[in-house]
C-alpha cells in the first residue's frame, strides 16, 4: 500500500552498521558463504527510533534536547534549593511533566505504529531457493545471492535480477507505483541466457556471479554483468525487478537478490526532508531569548534592591527576622534573591507556549483534511495536510512556482492536429466572425471511424481529409501512422476479441498510438523480438531489433525493426529543438513548412513532437549492433558510451511530419490565478514544454494578459546575450510611463544591502518569458541578481525548457535573496527537487503518480483548490497564530509582573503575590483552554469573503499582525495591566475595613483579590480579541471562570485542612474575602480600568483608521440588515413565491466580478460612511514608507486598493 511505501520513504535507522563504501558489488547464486564474506546488508528494515527499554531514556535525551525543555529543567532544580526556592517544585515539575508525558505518548504511538509496519514488511513470507528446495522465509532472512520465487499481485521483496518467467521469452508485468507512483504496467525481460531456468533444480545448480555498480538511488538506471559459463551477458534496468514493485499478469518468476534491505533503490532515495520552520518560529525563539534578558534585568534590579534593603533595613530587625545560616553578608543575600526571583518570574515564558503552538497548529491541518470543497469527488481525493508545522506560513506566501503539465493543465492528452509531409490536418475549436466558439451544429462533423472495428469509440478528430488519405493509400500518412504504431513502449492487453487496452508510461504515447489505431494502423500486440500490427485490416509482424528509449537528455525515442520483407528501418520521434538537428540537409522546404506548422501548433498551447525514419542496410546495422553490444557491457561510462552509439545511427533522417496533442487547462485554473495575483502573490511558471506552448497556456491561464505593457523573452545562447536582454528589459521598463505608480500595491520586501534597486517601484504590467539555455547562463553567481530584479519587477514570469535541477535553483534564488515566503506545487517526479526547496511544498495527486505528494507539506488533486488552501486555510491559520501570541505573551506579562511591583513592598524578599496553586494552576487550567480556542476557530471574516476580497491576504505578507512593534504593544498592555492589578488594591486595602469595622488587608486577601481580578481581566480580554463565537468558546471562557472560583472555594474549604492541613493553612479566606462589597468593587474598578482603554482605542480606530477586514465585517453587517429589510418588504408585498430574485441576480453580480480577472476595488461595495472612505489607506501608507525607507521613488499618485 501507499501507507507503507511512505513509512519505507521515512527517517531511517537500518538494522545494518555502517560499512565502508562499495566500489562494486559482487554476488553468487546460491552461495551464501562466499556472500557473506561482503558484509552485505541484510533485508531486514528498522524505521522506528524506540524499544522498551531505550524508549525513556533516548526520549527524554531528545527531549531535552528543546531549549526550553532544558530551561525548564535548570529551574526546576533551583527550586529543589532550600536557600534559593521561594515556591514549591510542584509549580515547575507538574507543567514540565505534562508536557514531557504528553509529547512521549505522541513519539510513543508514532514509534508504535512504525514498529507495526516494519514488523508486518519485515515478516512478510517469500519463497527462498534452499539446498534445492523452495522454503518459505520472512523477508528479513533473504540474503543477497539468494533466488527467490514471486507469485502474481506479490511485493518484491529485494532488489532482483530476473532470472526466468512463466510468460514466452522471460518477460514479467509489474507495477511500480511504491517507486515513482505511475500506476501504469512496465514490462520487464529476463534476459535469453537465463530465461530457460524453469524449474528448481536447474536454478539450483545456477552459479552465475554478478558483478554491478555500488547500491545508488537512481531508479531508472542499472548497470552490471552476469558472469555464467565463461561468457558475459550485459544487464540493464530492464532486467530488474526493484524492491516495492508488485508482481502482475504473470503467474511466477524467480528472481536473484543484487541489493537487499538499505540498499535497495527504495531505501536509497528514502533522504532525510529537511526540517522546515516557519518565520514565527524564528521570531519566536528570538523574542523568547529577549524575555529571558528581561527576565535576568528584572532578577538584577529586585537582587540589588534586595542587598540595598538588608544593608539599610533588615540589619535593625535580625533579631525578628534572622538570616539563613549559610547567609552572612547583605550582598550574599541579594545573590540568592537574584535567583529566588528567577524561579518566581519565569512565567513570562511558561512552558505550556510551545505546546499551545503545537495543538492549534494540529488543529488547522485537521480542517485542511476535513475541507469538502477540497474534496475531488471524481478522484475521492480528499486534501492532505501532511505537516503540522507550516500552517500559519501558508497565509504569507508571495511567490508560486508551478509545473505547468499536470498541474495548469489535466494532463490528459488528445491527439489533435499533425503534419504529414508538410500538410496539416486537423481543426480546433471553430469561432465565428466576432470571435465567439461556434455552437455545436455550426462546427464540422467529427471523424467517421465506423470502418475499423478495432478503433477506440472515445477517439475523437474533426478533418476527414487525414482519413480520406490514409484509405487513398498515401504513402506518407501510411508511414506517418506506421511510425506511431511501432515507435513507443506500449503494453497491449486484449480482454475480449477486438477489445484493445493501451498501458504506457506517458499519457502522450497513449494518445499517439491510439490515434494511429483509429486511422487504421492497430498495434496489437508485442514481444521481446516482435511487434504485431494490423495495418488497414491486415496482420504485419515486424522484427524489433533495437529500442533506443527516451530519457531527459536525449529528449527522443527509436525503434529499429526489421519488416517482413526484410528490410530494416530506423523509426524516432522527439523534441523539435533535438530532431531538427538530425535530419538530412536536403527537402529544405518540407522542413521549413513542417517548422511553421509547428510553431503555429505551439501557438496554440500543444504539445509538439517531431517525426523522422531512416533506411539501415544490413552491413551497416551488423556493425552497429555489435558495437552497441560492447558499450553495454562496458563497466565504466556505460551510459555515455550507449548514448553516443544512439547519437550515431541517428543522424540523417528523413522528415516524415509532426504531431500535436492538445493538454486541456484544468477547471478553475484562470480564475485561481487571477485571484492569487489579485493577493499580491507573484506566480511563475516553470515547465519543460518549449516556449510558444507554455507562452500560450499562459494566455489562456490570464497570467499573460493583452493589455500587459509589455512580454519580454530572454532567449540568449551565451552569457553576454542573455546579460544585454535582460539589461533591455530593465531599460524599457524604467523608460515606461508605466515605470512609477502604474497599479503596483506592493513594493517587494527585499534584503536591504542584496538588492538596492529603483526596479522594485515598478511593478504590473510586465511579463517575463525565459529559455531554459538562457537561464543556465542567468542563473551564474554574476548575473543571479540582475535576473532576479528584471524578474522579480514582472507580475509573471514563465521559464521554459528547464531542468528539475533548474526548477529547485529558481526557487532558491527567491528564497535567498528575497524576504518572501515561497510556495511550490507540482504533480510529478520532476517537481519533487523544487517542491522540496521552497518553504512550502504542494504536491497535486493527477497523472504522473504520488512521487510529488510523497515529498510535499501538502497535496491535493486540483490547481484551483490552492486559493483556498492559502486565501481560507492560510490566512486564518496566520491571522489565529498572530491572536493567539499577543494574547498569550500580554496574559503572561499582566500575571507576571504583579510580583516585580510586590517586590518593592516586601522588601524584595522573593515572597511571591498568589499562592502557588494559583501559579500552578493560571497557565494549564484557567487560561489554556480560551485562547486555544480562539487560536484553533477564530475568524476574521467568513470564507466567502476570503475569496472575494484577495487584499485581505496582504497584512500576512507584510507580516503585519505579529511582528516585533506588536509584541512590544502586547508587553506594554500587560505591564500595564499588572500595575493596575497590583496597585489599585493595594490602594484601596491601604485603608477599607470589614463589615465589621476590622482591618481589611492581610496577605491572604490581597492575594485572593488580585488573583480573581487577573482572571476576570484576562476573560474579559479574550472576549474583545475573539472575533468569531463558537459554542465550544462561549464553554471554555466561561467555564474557566466557573473552574477558577471552584477550585478557589475548594482550596480555602474545611476539608482540604482537614486532609493536608500544612497544605492548606487558610481556611474560608475565600469566602470571607469575596463575600465583601468592598472586595467586588475593587475588581469591578481594576477590570474597567484595565479593559476600558482597549475598548476606547478599538473603537476610534475602528472608526477613524479601518482594516480592510474591518471594512468586510461592516459591509456584511450592511447586507444583512438589507436582506432583513428586503424579506420584510416581500412579505407585506406579494407572498406568492418564495424565491428570492435580489438574491439570485446580487450573488451573480459579485461572482461574475470575481470570476472576470479584473479590478475588485473596496467602493463596489457602495456602504454608507465607508463609500467615499479608502479604507485602505493604512496599508497602502505602509507600503510607501517600506518603498520609500528603501529608497524607491514614490512619485505618481497610488491607485486604490484592488479587493
Amino acid at each position: 500500500s501507499h501507507g507503507i511505501a511512505g513509512t519505507w520513504l521515512g527517517e531511517m535507522a537500518l538494522c545494518a552498521k555502517k560499512r565502508p563504501p562499495e566500489e562494486e558489488r559482487r554476488a553468487r547464486a546460491n552461495d551464501r558463504e562466499y556472500n557473506e564474506k561482503f558484509q552485505y546488508a541484510s533485508n531486514c528494515i528498522k524505521t522506528s527510533k524506540y524499544n522498551i527499554l531505550t524508549f525513556l531514556p533516548v526520549n527524554l535525551f531528545e527531549q531535552f534536547q528543546e531549549v526550553a525543555n532544558t530551561y525548564f529543567l535548570f529551574l526546576l532544580i533551583l527550586q529543589l534549593i532550600p536557600q534559593v526556592s521561594s515556591l514549591s517544585w510542584f509549580t515547575t515539575i507538574v507543567p514540565l511533566v505534562l508536557v514531557l508525558a504528553i509529547t512521549a505518548v505522541k513519539d510513543a504511538t508514532d514509534d508504535y505504529f512504525r514498529h507495526k509496519s516494519d514488523n508486518q514488511v519485515n515478516n512478510r513470507q517469500s519463497q527462498v531457493l534452499i539446498r534445492g528446495s523452495l522454503q518459505q522465509e520472512p523477508w528479513m532472512n533473504v540474503c543477497v545471492g539468494d533466488i527467490i520465487k514471486l507469485e502474481n499481485n506479490q511485493f518484491v521483496a529485494a532488489d532482483l535480477l530476473l532470472l526466468s518467467s512463466s510468460e514466452p521469452h522471460g518477460l514479467c508485468y509489474i507495477e511500480t507505483a511504491e517507486l515513482d507512483g505511475e500506476t501504469n504496467m512496465k514490462v520487464r525481460q529476463a534476459i535469453p541466457v537465463t530465461s530457460e531456468l524453469g524449474d528448481i533444480s536447474r536454478l539450483a545448480k545456477f552459479d552465475g556471479e554478478v558483478v554491478c555498480e555500488p547500491p545508488n538511488n537512481k531508479l531508472d538506471r542499472f548497470s552490471g554483468t552476469l558472469y555464467w559459463k565463461e561468457s558475459k551477458f550485459p544487464l540493464s534496468n530492464q532486467n530488474m525487478l526493484l524492491r516495492g514493485c508488485v508482481l502482475r499478469n504473470t503467474e511466477w518468476c524467480f528472481g536473484l537478490v543484487v541489493f537487499a534491505g538499505p540498499d535497495t533503490k527504495l531505501m536509497q532515495n528514502s533522504g532525510r526532508t529537511k526540517f522546515k520552520r516557519t518565520s514565527i518560529d524564528r521570531l519566536m525563539n528570538t523574542l523568547v531569548l529577549w524575555i529571558f534578558g528581561f527576565l535576568v534585568c528584572m532578577g538584577v534590579i529586585l537582587a540589588i534592591g534586595n542587598a540595598i534593603w538588608e544593608h539599610e533595613v533588615g540589619v535593625r530587625f535580625q533579631a525578628y527576622l534572622p538570616w539563613d545560616e549559610a547567609v552572612d553578608s547583605a550582598f550574599f543575600s541579594g545573590f540568592l534573591s537574584f535567583w529566588s526571583y528567577i524561579i518566581i518570574l519565569n512565567t513570562v515564558v511558561p512552558i505550556s507556549l510551545y505546546v499551545s503552538v503545537e495543538v492549534i497548529r494540529l488543529g488547522h491541518s485537521y480542517f485542511i483534511n476535513w475541507d469538502k470543497k477540497m474534496f475531488c469527488a471524481k478522484k475521492r481525493t480528499p486534501a492532505e495536510a501532511r505537516t503540522t508545522t507550516l500552517s500559519e506560513e501558508l497565509g504569507q506566501v508571495e511567490y508560486v512556482f508551478s509545473d505547468k503539465t499536470g498541474t495548469l493543465t489535466q494532463n490528459v492528452m488528445a491527439f489533435s492536429k499533425c503534419s504529414v509531409s508538410g500538410r496539416s490536418y486537423g481543426v480546433g475549436d471553430v469561432f465565428d466572425v466576432l470571435g465567439h466558439k461556434a455552437e455545436l451544429g455550426e462546427r464540422p462533423e467529427p471523424v467517421d471511424f465506423s470502418f475499423n472495428p478495432l478503433a477506440d469509440k472515445k477517439f475523437v478528430f474533426w478533418d476527414s481529409s487525414l482519413l480520406e488519405a490514409v484509405k487513398m493509400g498515401d504513402p506518407h500518412a501510411h508511414e506517418f501512422f506506421r511510425l506511431l504504431s511501432l515507435c513507443h513502449t506500449v503494453m497491449s492487453e486484449e480482454k475480449n476479441e477486438g477489445e484493445l487496452y493501451y498501458k504506457a508510461q506517458s499519457p502522450d504515447e497513449g494518445a499517439l498510438v491510439t490515434a494511429a489505431r483509429n486511422f487504421g494502423f492497430v498495434f496489437r500486440s508485442r514481444t521481446p523480438k516482435t511487434i504485431t500490427v494490423h495495418e488497414m485490416g491486415t496482420a504485419v509482424t515486424y522484427q524489433l531489433l533495437a529500442i533506443l528509449d527516451f530519457n531527459n537528455i536525449r529528449k527522443r525515442m527509436s525503434v529499429i525493426v526489421r519488416n517482413p520483407e526484410g528490410r530494416i528501418r530506423l523509426y524516432c520521434k522527439g523534441a523539435d529543438t533535438i530532431l531538427l538537428d538530425r535530419l538530412h540537409p536536403s527537402p529544405q522546404e518540407l522542413l521549413s513548412t513542417t517548422t511553421d506548422h509547428l510553431n503555429e501548433y505551439a501557438g496554440e498551447g500543444l504539445r509538439t513532437l517531431v517525426l523522422a525514419y531512416k533506411d539501415l542496410d544490413e552491413e551497416y546495422y551488423g556493425g552497429w549492433a555489435q558495437r552497441r553490444l560492447q558499450a553495454s557491457l562496458a563497466q565504466d561510462s556505460r551510459e555515455d558510451r550507449l548514448a553516443s552509439v544512439y547519437e550515431e545511427v541517428e543522424s540523417d533522417m528523413v522528415l516524415l511530419g509532426a504531431t500535436a496533442i492538445e493538454d486541456k487547462l484544468q477547471q478553475g485554473v484562470p480564475e485561481t490565478i487571477a485571484l492569487l495575483t489579485l493577493a499580491n502573490i507573484k506566480i511563475w511558471v516553470l515547465t519543460g514544454d518549449k516556449q510558444e506552448t507554455a507562452v500560450n497556456i499562459g494566455y489562456s491561464c490570464k497570467m499573460l494578459t493583452d493589455d500587459m505593457a509589455e512580454v519580454f523573452i530572454v532567449t540568449g545562447h551565451t552569457v553576454l546575450e542573455v546579460r544585454e536582454e535582460l539589461r533591455k528589459a530593465r531599460e524599457k521598463m524604467l523608460d515606461s510611463p508605466h515605470a512609477v505608480g502604474n497599479g503596483c500595491t506592493c513594493p517587494e520586501k527585499r534584503s536591504s544591502a542584496k538588492l538596492p534597486s529603483v526596479l522594485e517601484a515598478v511593478a504590473g504590467e510586465y511579463a517575463l518569458v525565459i529559455n531554459g539555455h538562457s537561464l543556465a547562463h542567468a542563473l551564474e553567481a554574476d548575473m543571479e541578481l540582475e535576473f532576479l530584479e528584471t524578474a522579480c519587477a514582472c507580475r509573471a514570469v514563465i521559464c521554459c525548457r528547464v531542468t528539475p535541477l533548474q526548477k529547485a535553483q529558481v526557487v532558491e534564488l527567491v528564497k535567498k535573496h528575497k524576504k518572501a515566503v515561497t510556495l511550490a506545487i507540482g504533480d510529478g517526479a520532476n517537481d519533487v527537487s523544487m517542491i522540496k526547496a521552497a518553504h512550502i511544498g504542494v504536491g497535486i495527486s493527477g497523472q504522473e503518480g504520488i512521487q510529488a505528494v510523497l515529498a510535499s507539506d501538502y497535496s491535493f488533486s486540483q490547481f484551483k483548490f490552492l486559493q483556498r488552501l492559502l486565501l481560507v486555510h492560510g490566512r486564518w491559520s496566520y491571522l489565529r497564530m498572530c491572536k493567539f501570541l499577543c494574547y498569550f505573551f500580554y496574559k503572561n506579562f499582566a500575571f507576571t509582573m504583579v510580583h516585580f511591583w510586590f517586590g518593592f513592598f516586601c522588601g524584595f524578599s522573593a515572597q511571591t503575590v498568589y499562592d502557588q496553586y494559583f501559579i500552578t494552576l493560571y497557565n494549564i487550567v484557567y487560561t489554556s483552554l480560551p485562547v486555544l480556542a480562539m487560536g484553533v476557530f477564530d475568524q476574521d471574516v467568513p470564507e466567502q469573503r476570503s475569496m472575494e476580497y484577495p487584499k485581505l491576504y496582504e497584512p500576512g505578507q507584510l507580516n503585519l499582525l505579529f511582528n516585533k512593534r506588536e509584541f512590544f504593544i502586547c508587553i506594554a498592555q500587560g505591564i500595564y495591566t499588572s500595575v493596575l492589578m497590583f496597585f489599585i488594591p493595594y490602594g484601596v486595602f491601604a485603608e477599607a475595613t470589614r463589615d465589621d469595622g476590622t482591618q481589611l488587608a492581610d496577605y491572604q486577601s490581597f492575594a485572593v483579590t488580585v488573583a480573581t481580578s487577573l482572571v476576570i481581566v484576562v476573560s474579559v480580554q479574550i472576549g474583545l480579541d475573539t472575533g468569531y463565537w463558537t459554542a465550544i468558546n462561549h464553554f471554555f471562557i466561561w467555564g474557566s471562570l466557573a473552574v477558577y472560583f471552584a477550585i478557589l472555594f475548594a482550596m480555602h474549604s474545611n476539608g482540604l485542612f482537614d486532609m493536608f492541613p500544612n497544605q492548606f493553612r487558610f481556611v474560608g479566606n475565600a469566602q470571607n474575602t469575596l463575600a465583601q462589597p468592598t472586595v467586588w468593587l475593587t475588581i469591578t474598578l481594576t477590570t474597567a480600568v484595565c479593559v476600558m482603554p482597549v475598548v476606547a482605542f478599538r473603537f476610534l480606530k475602528l472608526s477613524l483608521k479601518p482594516d480592510l477586514s474591518d471594512t468586510v465585517r461592516y459591509s456584511q453587517l450592511v447586507r444583512k440588515k438589507q436582506k432583513a429589510q428586503h424579506r420584510c418588504l416581500r412579505r407585506v408585498g406579494r407572498t406568492s413565491s418564495r424565491r428570492s430574485g435580489y438574491a439570485f441576480s446580487h450573488q451573480e453580480g459579485f461572482g461574475e466580478l470575481i470570476m472576470s480577472g479584473k479590478n475588485m476595488r473596496l467602493s463596489s461595495l457602495a456602504l454608507a460612511g465607508f463609500g467615499a472612505r479608502s479604507s485602505s489607506g493604512w496599508l497602502e501608507g505602509l507600503r510607501r514608507k517600506k518603498s520609500d525607507s528603501a529608497g524607491s521613488p514614490s512619485a505618481g499618485p497610488q491607485k486604490p486598493l484592488r479587493g
